[in-house]
């Protein structure tokens, strides 16, 4: 009987992983490897270490002899020209016809560039094989810098590969974050705090339009907001399937790309299978080695016959070092899940976020997010992968070891347990090979493959290790920062009952040390919640963040904007001509915000004193929109005007903004009142939101906006206006007292043992007996009150720090605009380095 021909197309890791399935089954072939690189499968996944000294042997997945010893012909060096499916023949570029019964596309993917103009430009590169890093390699040697463009997985590899050059490193990542697939927002800000440490620029948000020739380096970057030069420039930004082949031979591809195939491999043809990242499953590519190497070991067992062989799916966990990062992600890191919970540690101090996704009863582990320290991967992959049941407290799984941190115990897992997602190793095949005389880690690693590829299981592994030897014969930190052994909350409560109004006697009494950037601004929030005096008093101007200690939000160029408050959304004309003629006054770029205020950008340090002197004297006040505090009250138009409209919503906000204003809370707050349930003020998208019914008012709670959308809850229905205020007093007193430092009121809720019924309890109907006392704290905050800009211009004192220099009273030369649009805008770097800028000319033009 004539052996089946066996063709494969493709000898990276997933094509030799197949390789090694089949003969490990002896089944009687007849195999051709067509291989494009003159080299055999080396691993792609530790790739970065060429250029930290391991070479291209070193990094070789063939065993010497491997092919000869199992009658492989590989045909290396050949690349496949077509495949025709009518003679069942692939036809090598070397013009070589192998005739085949069975063909397997292991062709992999090709790095994606973007199609940018001048991304062909000598000294551009890509980051994919041994030869592309050698072409870097010679690149570098006359190079000082080098982009990176792409943030993601294979991106920051890159970097770490510049960075082992010598190469000053960039990142220009075209979404707002790093790992935007993997990571959450706190992750992926994490991870680029990290990285720019190690002196790796970041730049995130950043579109690339062109790569031109540069001034004083090879390349010159050009992004819609700015530019960057550099020597080098290297592409990692996603893959797209090598699908060519399988689209000239009339095999059924994805929309955008991509083999489809079937559980069993089989493409639309039956005698062709396809693995890997080339390769379509349920309308998913897999950019990950784990998929390919289980595509790789179904296909293989279905050849042999193996019914129940069959590829579905594969979780898309992983854990990886970048550039000396711990960084890992299970499951559903993102929290899209429909009722998914969010329990997290964000350790600003030691560095490290942790999150945890679980489902709405808070009892199964959906995903993780690890930044900084992934000692726990492991333990929280076994709770996701097989669906165990949580902790009655599951934030004590990612808490820092100790006493009150359970650990998971391997004898909790099933023989079925998944230890290894690379090689496929349970549990059970690893207690096999320990009972057969495995009692090392290299011991198991040889065996089992077990750790051998990622890593990522190495602690787990150690751990079933442990207890099937043994079996055979062997308080949570919530503290503030290192100067404070007390969570916010903690501090918060000595601070009010003990009457503390200064940083020196806190600290003093409670703390060690001098403070820091994190325990400062805490204790300053704090003292402003309890006693609401005067943030730039002498006693508390030191503790201030920057956008606080000049009571404006400081802009990128160095400048500041400014916001007045216009409550509800309501202004008069002449209201509007007084913005108008402060804006054009001190040549202010003005924008409409999306919560009804209009932003006044531009304003240099010595100019925000005379600003808000205008704008106070005809009537305005400090917006907030520096502070940790109230916002906006945004409001429709209500039954003013509108014919639905049931209740006043003007009337509402306006009160609810003027009594709440000037109020300091552990994170910004933003609220709206909707005059009827067409909810044209997207009240639901609030810490507070107010929606008008008939009978009264519907009050939500606990929502936002930004990175991770939030619905705000139903909390009580057709209140009646003093009752509504009652509530939102009690409410917003609750969550200063008890929130932790910059946690937003959605968090703080998900965070609250008894959820939303406990909320109630508490509000509503005073079960912990603080009703009062809430009430007549909110009162004295109200009472209390001063506009900043107001106190500060009539305070010769706070006066003397707004001023751009110490000696000096000029104005800050680096500030310079164009024009754009009829309003002025930042200058860019190209900008600056004009004829205009050498005249020191403060504002240039330029067409609108």
């Amino acid at each position: 009987m004539k052996p089946t021909r066996l063709v494969v197309i493709g000898n990276g890791m997933v094509g030799q992983r197949f390789l090694e399935e089949i003969m490990a089954r002896e089944l009687a072939l007849e195999i051709t490897v067509f291989s494009e690189e003159a080299r055999v499968a080396y691993d792609r996944v530790q790739l970065s270490s060429y250029f930290s000294g391991a070479s291209a042997e070193d990094l070789s997945l063939v065993t010497p002899g491997f092919f000869a010893e199992h009658g492989i012909r590989l045909m290396l060096g050949e690349s496949v020209q077509r495949i025709d499916r009518e003679r069942c023949v692939v036809v090598g570029s070397a013009g070589s016809e192998v005739p085949y019964d069975t063909l397997v596309l292991a062709t992999g993917s090709y790095p994606f560039v973007p199609p940018i103009e001048g991304n062909d430009r000598e000294g551009c590169h890509v980051y994919r094989t041994i030869d592309d890093l050698d072409a870097i390699a010679a690149t570098a040697k006359s190079s000082r810098s080098g982009v990176v463009i792409g943030g993601g997985l294979l991106g920051l590899e890159a970097a770490k590969a510049l960075k082992d050059l010598g190469l000053e490193t960039h990142v220009v990542e075209f979404a707002p974050q790093l790992m935007a697939v993997q990571l959450d927002v706190q992750g992926g800000t994490l991870l680029r705090e990290k990285i720019a440490a190690l002196d790796v620029s970041v730049h995130t948000g950043k579109a690339t339009q062109r790569i031109e020739a540069g001034d004083s380096q090879r390349h010159r970057l050009v992004f819609a907001d700015g530019e960057l030069e550099t020597d080098l420039v290297l592409f990692s930004a996603g893959i797209r399937p090598r699908d060519q082949l399988a689209r000239d031979a009339g095999i059924l591809v994805g929309e955008r790309g991509g083999v489809i195939i079937d559980d069993y491999c089989a493409t639309s043809d039956p005698a062709i299978f396809a693995i890997g990242e080339v390769a379509l499953w349920s309308g998913r590519i897999y950019g990950l080695v784990a998929p390919g190497y289980d595509m790789a070991r179904q296909l293989a067992a279905h050849l042999a016959k193996d019914e129940k062989a069959k590829f579905q799916g594969a979780d898309m966990s992983t854990k990886l070092k970048l550039l000396g990062v711990e960084v890992g992600s299970i499951g559903d890191a993102q929290a899209r899940t429909v009722g998914a919970r969010i329990c997290q540690i964000d350790d600003s101090v030691a560095g490290t976020y942790k999150k945890l996704v679980l489902n709405a009863a808070g009892d199964r582990l959906l995903g993780a997010v690890l930044v900084g320290d992934t000692s726990d991967y492991g333990t929280l992959l076994q709770y996701h992968l097989n669906d165990m049941a949580l902790p009655s407290s599951p934030l004590s799984m990612i808490l820092p070891a100790g006493d009150g941190k359970p650990a998971l115990g391997v004898d909790a897992l099933p023989d079925s347990a998944q230890i290894c997602s690379c090689n496929n190793v349970s549990k059970g095949d690893l207690c096999s090979a320990i009972s057969q005389g495995c009692c090392t880690m290299a011991g198991l690693k040889s065996e089992t493959r077990a750790s051998a590829t990622c890593g990522g299981c190495t602690a787990l592994v150690k751990q079933v290790l442990d207890a099937e030897l043994k079996r055979q014969g062997v308080a949570v930190n919530n503290h503030l920062c290192e100067h404070f052994a007390y969570s916010r909350q903690e501090l918060y409560h000595l601070v009010r009952i003990n009457g503390i109004r200064q940083f020196d006697a806190l600290i003093k009494d409670h703390g060690r040390g001098h403070g820091c950037e994190i325990c400062k601004p805490a204790a300053a929030s704090i003292f402003a919640s309890c006693w609401n005096d005067f943030v730039l008093d002498k006693p508390h101007v030191g503790l201030q963040d920057t956008n606080d200690n000049f009571l404006a939000n400081l802009q990128k160029d160095g400048s500041y904007s400014v916001v007045p408050r216009i409550p509800g959304g309501e202004i008069t004309p002449e209201k509007l001509i007084v913005i108008g003629e402060v804006a054009k006054k001190y040549d202010l770029y003005t924008k409409i915000t999306g919560g009804q205020r209009i932003d006044l950008f531009g304003a240099r340090v010595e100019q925000l004193p005379l600003i808000w002197r205008d704008l106070v004297d005809e009537g305005f006040e400090s917006g907030h929109a520096y502070g940790k505090s109230l916002r906006t009250v945004k409001s429709c138009v209500g039954s003013t005007w509108c014919r639905y409209g049931v209740q006043d919503s003007v009337a509402m906000a306006i009160f609810l903004e003027e009594r709440y204003r000037g109020l300091r809370s552990p994170h910004k707050l933003k609220m709206a009142v909707s005059g009827c349930t067409r909810e044209c003020a997207e009240a639901q998208s609030k810490d507070v939101g107010v929606i008008a019914t008939e009978k009264g008012w519907n009050l939500y709670l606990c929502g936002n906006g930004g990175m991770r959308p939030r619905h705000a809850e139903l909390f009580a229905s057709d209140l009646d206006d003093a009752t509504l205020v009652r509530y939102i007093d009690r409410f917003l007193m609750f969550y200063i007292r008890t929130a932790d430092r910059l946690q937003r009121t959605s968090v703080w809720r998900d965070n609250l043992e008894g959820g939303l019924s406990y909320l109630q309890a508490v509000v509503i109907d005073d079960s912990l007996g603080l009703a009062d006392e809430l009430e007549s704290h909110m009162q004295a905050v109200v009472d209390t009150y001063a506009c900043e800009w107001k106190r500060t211009i009539e305070d010769p004192v706070a006066m003397g720090r707004f001023r751009p220099f110490l000696n000096d009273d000029s104005a800050d030369e680096a500030l310079v605009y164009v024009r754009e649009r009829g309003q002025k805008r930042p200058a860019r770097l190209s900008e600056k380095a004009t004829d205009a800028m050498a005249a020191r000319i403060p504002v240039l033009e330029t067409q609108s």
